[in-house]
């Protein structure tokens, strides 16, 4: 029985083609969008590069062109030129999810730059996201598993008028930065606050886009488990499914 393989639609190809790089020649060179369609089928499967179906070309020609573009920030670029037009936002929501290491993960060069944390979970690494208020991901950064990285996504991204965030996010120095960009902070208070804030709860609701946002990028399961040493390109894989699955479609 054949290998049930993923393909980028017309539609999809005509979103992504014209932010590929330009003037790539080979004398055999394989085409961009059957090589990036088995970079996606690869996400999704979860398998080893060695196994990538044949009518994808080549292993090493889709990995080295997944791994040579991570390298350049080309997934990077693409993701942030979809996001990039959206204009003003209303609300944005963040969150940050827990990716079990897998022990192949372990050993990089410069382990420092490969972020692996020990948290309950055991060895992790943590992605952290910005979403729209139809949670679609806006912004993305990974830290080892018991660090947090808010603040430097808000940067990342023009002012929302409110950002939603759990009550993780309920801590002195976020909320006096929400206050000098003048966006509203929508978190609730931490229950050990002598002090609570007030919350507004019907604005609150808004937040559970950004945990559909993370269901759905777990379903590419080499983003649920995460089995690459080098940290960007973990992280392309992150920016790729998010643009497939919310940006392109």
């Amino acid at each position: 029985m054949a290998k049930q393989v993923y393909w980028l639609s017309d539609a999809e190809w005509r979103r992504i083609e014209l932010l590929l790089p330009r003037g790539c020649k080979g004398a055999h060179r394989v085409d961009d969008r059957c090589v990036i369609s088995g970079i996606v089928h690869m996400l999704k499967s979860g398998s080893s590069w060695r196994d990538c179906p044949e009518g994808y070309g080549r292993y090493t020609t889709v990995y080295n062109r997944f791994n040579r573009w991570s390298r350049q920030g080309i997934w990077t670029d693409i993701v942030y030129a979809l996001t990039g037009s959206t204009g003003m936002y209303g609300s944005m929501s963040v969150d940050s999810g827990y990716v079990k290491a897998h022990r192949s993960a372990a050993g990089a060069k410069g382990a420092f730059n490969n972020p692996i944390g020990r948290s309950r979970g055991g060895q992790t690494t943590k992605f952290h996201a910005l979403t729209d208020d139809i949670g679609r991901p806006l912004a993305i950064s990974i830290t080892p598993g018991n660090m947090v990285g808010a603040r430097g996504l808000i940067g990342m991204v023009r002012n929302p008028r409110r950002l939603l965030a759990d009550r993780a996010y309920d801590a002195r120095s976020l909320r006096d930065e929400l206050a000098a960009r003048r966006i509203k902070a929508v978190i609730p208070p931490n229950p050990t606050r002598k002090h609570p804030h007030r919350d507004d709860k019907t604005a609150y609701k808004g937040r559970n886009v950004i945990e559909w946002m993370f269901c759905r990028l777990k379903d590419f399961r080499r983003i649920a488990t995460r089995y690459d040493k080098r940290a960007d390109i973990f992280l392309s894989a992150i920016l790729l499914a998010a643009a497939i699955t919310w940006w392109i479609n």
